[in-house]
């Protein structure tokens, strides 16, 4: 794995990560095709390292730390807005030259997949949207992440107690987790009094309430190229919403993995890479029409 910086929107440093060595050979790097992995909000680009190894083997696969997560930087003032993120997903693919790229995305960052192919049509062969929905979430949702933020009990004297409270304790889990726990113990950083996440919270809630009020239908609808809408079946996206967004979308597929909650690459990896697979794999060679000449 190694790090390529790239430049965001507004000149934010973002810090994207190769999960293997170009291709040897002449033209053999043009001609892989490639892949950017987006996660979602308080993720980072490392939660990809399962799907990336296997991605890896066939496509350019490149993670992409979003600002104000992992090691991309965390401007105080933002901006964290939708155009932001999309700017900055944009900008990733090409200035790495992964066009035209396949779009894989976790909750939020299936959110910046989607708006991105739809703003930019002539940059994305396909699109995998994991977990997320396109209905608005509302109030009552922001309002219940920042009692959530609050309840958090920073600092966390060892990754263990982290791996604990979010894969046991945390009020949100129903059921153990250990998935959970470790996905939680990777955005973590120590410091002189312990364990402290490596966003922040303040910015999370800033960077959500960006799209929680506002529904994404029209956006979905205006995505042309293949689109594969997958879900856990204990995930947030319910299997009603899940398929109307398939109905949208002009060239939408549905794929679910069962006993896999919202982390699906995380809970489930054999069956998410079951589920996506053969999508990636039939549209890797398609042709995507080129943009149109600017002035």
């Amino acid at each position: 794995m190694r790090r390529i910086d790239v430049t965001g929107a507004d000149g934010v440093r973002l810090a994207a990560w190769e999960f293997a060595d170009p291709p040897k050979g002449s033209g053999e790097t043009d001609r892989a095709s490639g892949v950017l992995l987006l996660h979602g909000l308080m993720g980072r680009a490392a939660h990809w390292a399962g799907t990336a190894r296997w991605l890896s083997e066939r496509y350019r696969a490149v993670a992409l730390d979003q600002r104000g997560h992992g090691r991309s930087e965390k401007p105080a003032d933002g901006p964290y807005t939708r155009e932001a993120y999309v700017a900055d997903a944009e900008a990733a693919v090409e200035q790495l030259g992964l066009a035209p790229v396949t779009l894989i995305g976790h909750s939020m960052g299936a959110l910046t997949a989607w708006q991105l192919a739809a703003k930019r049509p002539d940059l994305v062969r396909a699109v995998v949207i994991c977990d997320m929905r396109a209905s608005a979430l509302g109030a009552a949702s922001q309002r219940g992440w920042e009692d959530w933020f609050r309840s958090w009990p920073v600092p966390f004297a060892t990754l263990a107690d982290v791996r604990k409270w979010f894969g046991e304790d945390d009020p949100w889990v129903e059921r153990p987790s250990p998935a959970r726990g470790e996905f939680f113990a990777e955005v973590m950083v120590e410091r002189a009094d312990g364990w402290h996440p490596l966003f922040s919270r303040r910015q999370m809630l800033t960077s959500r309430e960006t799209w929680v009020y506002e529904a994404h239908w029209e956006e979905l609808a205006l995505v042309q190229c293949p689109t594969l809408v997958v879900r856990g079946l204990d995930g947030e996206l319910g299997r009603a919403e899940a398929q109307e967004m398939v109905r949208v979308l002009p060239r939408g597929q549905y794929a679910e993995v069962v006993d896999a909650g919202h982390l699906i690459h995380y809970d489930r990896p054999d069956g998410w890479r079951a589920a996506i697979e053969p999508f990636l794999e039939a549209t890797a060679e398609e042709t995507v029409t080129p943009p149109l000449s600017r002035p």
